[in-house]
């Protein structure tokens, strides 16, 4: 009955949903504070009914219960533990389900650490997630009931996708989708503000901890996918600009830019009408992710198996959303003005240059990944958008926007006063641009005409990101966590710069064929075939190819890339060898058997690779510590007060 159970627990879910959202945004509406009051205890209510049917539905799995279809498609009596509970996630109706879960938790916090913020406030934050809530509930009953029951029963089961059964996938999802559901908070702290008509400071200043906090989820999330992609599909690559990773990167651009425009609305009050619609954006762009993911007009290995009638349900609940949140703030639009001003030197001009820059880049990516759809609609043809697209027009947003930032780091709020800062900024530059041009033609010895650039921008970027807290810490002064923490993100930005400048100009990369006891050189590594074996899993059986490594006849590492092929599915994957040599990324990913004992090898040589996830990683602990920063908690309390007073006044 455990399957009856969880429908059940959603159905209630989706009532008290309603409730949320109906309490949360009628009540302070009408003044009707018992109304508010009641917001609470029925997103209480709906969060245990989602954690119940999360607990069906793994539990199903676990008991491998193939009267659910959903566990038959997504699982098998031969899957290890781990996989079968990670199932839960691997399909479309489970893992919009554990979107559910996540959105219900955020609301949980959000109620938890707005309880000092202004009871009516609160209860329209709370309203809105609710009514988000509300959709996607409605969703998964009327199109994606992961529940259904098969009868009779299936003997067993169709087995998760092969690529998916791989710890990276298995922890991906929560991560990534923890950051996207995060956005949801911000968009409803934005229209809260709208419909209270509180657009003044305080708004900004609740939201920041909450915005930075799903930033630094979905930054993770989206590294530990490009990771995933790099040793677990065989091409060893980081990022193909493949649609779904640009799905989750278009949010992460506006968030990013978002995440510093409310650090301008809560300094100054500026820039109020510009943040309100980031708030707006970003939130719509996670939408479009899902969209796109789910609906099934965009071909990808990262996409779900989803029939039509699922997307246009998606992004009808995307132009309701969108389209009323769109209309609050052209009603509010008067409200939006400020007095406040600024120099063109000043630091609020650097956020906004880069914010645009930010939203610039968010659109080309946009543009590219939405050309193949329009131009297919349209009847012009197949047109196939990818990294010669992407690259350039990407790197010219880019490129002045890290400029900028190096600057912009130095300037004041309000009066810039850059002529102080100019022995800072031209020394910083200056040695940057030593140690760039050093490390491209002293280290590696060669490069792309912007390799030098670019290596001198990132450097630059982490030598400008910590003169203010040396400063700080030579004077004595204080070191708020804010400022730590924009110093470690920056210096994640500017280690990343320096990464992908390095991978992208200095790559070696050849595909061999082998023989036993043949070798070829490759990157300044030489590679012995010593033979396959056959290999064996609890599902899967292939083989794997043994090399010896060396680097001027030294040893390096004995690498036993695998091909398998499982047993359910038959289909075939390739499981890499990595070894991390002196900074370099050697991969080998093991080819097709050409018959006569020879076979094909991919060798890679990456340096500095590695590089690029820690980097993602110093920026996601930056975000953690900016906002977790004491000061937004004070400040809610003191706001809270004068709120509570002004309300019921």
């Amino acid at each position: 009955m455990l399957p009856e159970l969880g429908h059940f627990a959603l159905i209630l879910a989706l009532l008290l949903a309603g409730l949320q959202a109906f309490f949360g945004i009628a009540g302070p509406m009408v003044g009707r504070d018992r109304w508010s009051a009641a917001v609470t205890p029925a997103l209480a209510g709906q969060a245990v009914m989602v954690a119940t049917a999360v607990a069906c539905l793994i539990a199903s799995f676990v008991g491998n219960d193939f009267s659910v279809q959903y566990v038959a498609d997504n699982s098998n009596s031969a899957l290890p533990l781990f996989y079968r509970v990670s199932a839960m996630w691997g399909a479309h109706e489970g893992s919009l389900l554990l979107w559910i879960l996540l959105l219900a938790l955020w609301s949980v916090a959000v109620a938890v650490g707005s309880a000092r913020l202004p009871p009516r406030f609160s209860a329209r934050v709370l309203g809105v997630l609710g009514l988000v809530s509300f959709g996607f509930l409605l969703f998964t009953l009327a199109t994606s009931n992961p529940f259904l029951r098969l009868d009779p029963p299936a003997p067993d089961g169709r087995d998760l996708n092969p690529i998916l059964q791989d710890p990276g996938l298995a922890i991906h999802p929560p991560i990534l989708y923890t950051g996207y559901v995060g956005f949801a908070v911000a968009f409803a702290f934005a229209c809260a503000a709208m419909l209270e008509g509180r657009l003044d400071q305080t708004w900004a200043r609740w939201t920041r901890p909450w915005t930075t906090a799903a930033w630094a989820f979905l930054t993770c999330g989206i590294a530990l996918g490009s990771f995933w992609a790099y040793y677990e599909l065989g091409w060893g690559g980081f990022w193909f600009w493949d649609p779904v990773e640009n799905a989750s990167f278009m949010p992460w651009l506006v968030g990013t830019a978002l995440v510093h425009s409310l650090a301008a609305t809560d300094k100054r009050g500026l820039f109020k009408s510009w943040t309100l619609l980031l708030a707006i954006l970003t939130f719509s762009l996670s939408m479009l992710g899902t969209f796109l993911v789910r609906s099934g007009v965009l071909v990808s290995v990262h996409s779900f198996a989803a029939d039509p009638s699922r997307g246009i349900f998606i992004l009808a609940f995307l132009i309701v959303m969108i389209g009323g949140a769109l209309s609050l703030y052209a009603w509010r639009a008067p409200l939006l003005k400020s007095t406040a001003g600024f120099e063109l030197g000043a630091r609020e001009s650097f956020l906004l240059f880069n914010n645009v820059l930010l939203v610039i880049a968010a659109t080309t990516v946009f543009a590219g990944t939405l050309a193949p759809l329009i131009s297919d609609s349209l009847g012009l043809g197949t047109v196939s958008v990818g990294p010669p697209y992407f690259n350039p027009t990407f790197m010219l947003s880019m490129l002045p926007l890290a400029a900028l930032m190096c600057v912009g780091i130095h300037a004041n709020w309000k009066r810039g006063r850059l002529s102080d800062a100019r022995r800072a900024i031209l020394l910083s530059l200056l040695a940057a641009a030593v140690l760039g041009c050093g490390i491209t033609f002293g280290i590696y010895s060669n490069g792309h005409v912007l390799t030098p650039v670019a290596m001198t921008i990132g450097i630059w970027i982490i030598i400008s990101s910590l003169i203010e807290p040396l400063y700080r810490v030579r004077r004595h002064l204080s070191l708020p966590r804010a400022l730590i923490g924009m110093t470690i993100a920056h210096m994640g930005l500017g280690t990343g710069v320096i990464a992908l400048t390095t991978v992208q100009s200095f790559t070696v990369e050849r595909d061999v064929s082998l023989s036993v006891g043949e070798s070829a050189t490759i990157g300044g590594y030489t590679l012995r075939f010593v033979g396959v074996k056959p290999v064996e899993g609890p599902n899967y059986e292939g083989v794997g190819g043994t090399f010896v490594v060396t680097r001027g006849g030294k040893p390096v590492a004995v690498m036993i890339p695998q091909k398998r092929q499982f047993w359910i599915q038959h289909q075939v994957t390739s499981e890499t060898a990595i070894r991390v040599d002196h900074g370099n990324n050697l991969l080998l990913a093991l080819g097709e058997d050409l018959g006569a004992g020879r076979w094909s090898v991919r060798v890679q040589v990456r340096p500095l690779v590695s590089l690029i996830w820690l980097a993602a990683l110093i920026m996601a602990i930056g975000a953690a510590i900016a906002a977790s920063d004491r000061r937004y908690r004070a400040a809610r309390a003191a706001e809270s007060a004068a709120g509570v007073v002004a309300e019921r006044a």
